[in-house]
């Protein structure tokens, strides 16, 4: 019985569930136009390795400069992700790529750090709309470390640190990122599930008296009832 209600509140409110979906559908199709593959995206990424020199003319019994110079690479590494993905560190790109027109904002260039045995590695990767251009993106960043280094971690307060290019850059071409993919129906299916809402919200907001034991959940007594014409 309460199926059979639920179904005839929707007949009745049959504008918000149609409607609504109806309109969403067709503005979302003009804004992300579903039809149209999207366009190429590229992605490159490159592993470094952070480590820092052990020093020398220590007394090696009470102090292992192999092992602490192994400690502070690991607390270096956390520190030096921050820095590439910094905008001094994208300033740098850029004034490297002025030459081709090429400007990449500050976080395009995305730093993580392994862990587990390969706590010293740093995996950098980046994604442009253009194959030639990530490619010089990903010269220029290589460039900038290998010659300027010593500079980032002379501000992180740390001497005879170095780092050293494992992969270069390899720039492969990636599809669609499954929001592209399921967005157009996820908006639709929102709306309407908004619009199911709408329509029992109107109802229940409705106080409209339409089945005769509406009356006697009231207290009132029913004198007569005119049947629904039927065509």
């Amino acid at each position: 019985m309460e199926l059979r209600e639920y179904w005839a509140i929707l007949r009745r409110r049959w504008a918000a569930p149609i409607l609504l979906p109806v309109l969403v559908a067709l503005f979302s199709a003009v804004q992300l136009r579903p039809w149209e593959a999207p366009p190429p995206t590229y992605s490159a990424s490159m592993r470094i390795l952070v480590g820092v020199l052990p020093l020398e003319g220590v007394d090696e019994v009470e102090y292992d400069p192999r092992y602490y110079a192994w400690m502070t690479s690991e607390y270096l590494v956390d520190d030096f992700t921050e820095v590439l993905a910094s905008d001094l560190f994208a300033k740098a790109i850029n004034a490297r790529l002025a030459v081709q027109e090429i400007a990449i904002p500050a976080g395009l260039l995305r730093a993580s750090a392994n862990t587990g045995q390969q706590h010293r590695i740093i995996r950098l990767t980046f994604n442009w709309h253009d194959a030639a251009d990530l490619h010089a993106i990903g010269e220029a960043a290589v460039a900038e470390l290998e010659e300027n280094a010593d500079a980032y971690f002379a501000q992180l307060g740390t001497q005879g640190a170095g780092v050293q290019v494992m992969d270069p850059p390899t720039v492969v071409e990636v599809g669609p990122s499954a929001r592209q993919r399921v967005e157009w129906p996820l908006r639709i299916l929102l709306a309407l599930v908004t619009g199911i809402g709408l329509a029992f919200l109107q109802e229940y907001l409705d106080d409209t008296v339409r089945r005769r034991n509406q009356l006697e959940e009231m207290g009132l007594p029913c004198l007569v009832a005119v049947p629904k014409q039927r065509r």
